[in-house]
């Protein structure tokens, strides 16, 4: 406790920089934040005529690292496996692609709680953060600190030290710009839970996820996150 009382004393009395502040998210749950999560998720697609799409997702978590979507119905054997920076996406329970990817949201929502400082900063900098870019900001009327510069930057409450925004160029158009918000958090034990992430592109929603029958702490077999079980291990 006296530890964590001076590391947030020298945020606040000079300027932080990034690394200093992840290993301040670190330092605040180490020990404390879930190790389990699982969730139905309900999603909002809006069109650019303002139609809406719904779908329903079940997801499940092992932290750090790992996180399995299962696109309903569940028999359609359709989803997504994100394990140790690869992503697996199913289709009929076969893998129809896989790839080398690096998850922000998993990085900065959950995996910074766990893996060491120097790991999350590594991680970031190669998703092409500059972690000594550091300016205060306010977020839906807290106190936050802006990591990173203009193009590509992550926003974290500065009381609670979680994570709260990503901005970015978009993946298909990077003259337009990506904000994704984790909302609505709640206290979940120790710890906290984003029960809404909304997705917005040059400012207007573009898809929204809703977050219910949420679980922490719950016994997950390992199988669930082998790319190899996906149709046997479904839960």
């Amino acid at each position: 406790m006296l530890a964590h009382t001076l590391v947030v004393a020298a945020l606040f009395t000079a300027p932080p920089d990034g690394r200093q502040i992840i290993r301040a998210m670190h330092d605040r749950y180490a020990g404390a934040w879930y190790r389990t999560l699982s969730f139905v998720q309900r999603n909002t697609a809006t069109r650019p005529d303002g139609t809406t799409e719904h779908s329903v997702w079940r997801e499940y978590a092992a932290l750090p690292g790992k996180l399995r979507i299962e696109f309903t119905p569940a028999d359609s054997g359709n989803g997504i496996l994100f394990v140790n920076d690869s992503q697996f996406v199913f289709h009929a329970d076969t893998i129809a692609s896989a790839s080398a990817f690096i998850h922000p949201l998993m990085v900065l929502g959950f995996d910074v709680y766990f893996d060491a400082a120097e790991r999350t900063v590594a991680r970031l900098e190669r998703l092409g953060f500059d972690l000594a870019a550091v300016r205060d900001g306010t977020w839906q009327g807290r106190p936050a600190y802006v990591v990173g510069a203009k193009g590509r930057q992550f926003w974290v409450d500065r009381e609670r030290l979680v994570f709260v925004r990503l901005l970015e160029p978009g993946q298909r158009d990077t003259t337009r710009t990506s904000d994704i918000r984790f909302n609505k958090y709640q206290p979940a034990g120790g710890a906290w839970i984003s029960a809404e992430v909304a997705f917005l592109v040059d400012g207007r929603e573009r898809w929204l996820e809703e977050y219910t029958e949420i679980r922490t702490g719950d016994a997950l077999p390992d199988a669930l996150f082998d790319p190899r079980r996906w149709a046997t291990a479904r839960h």
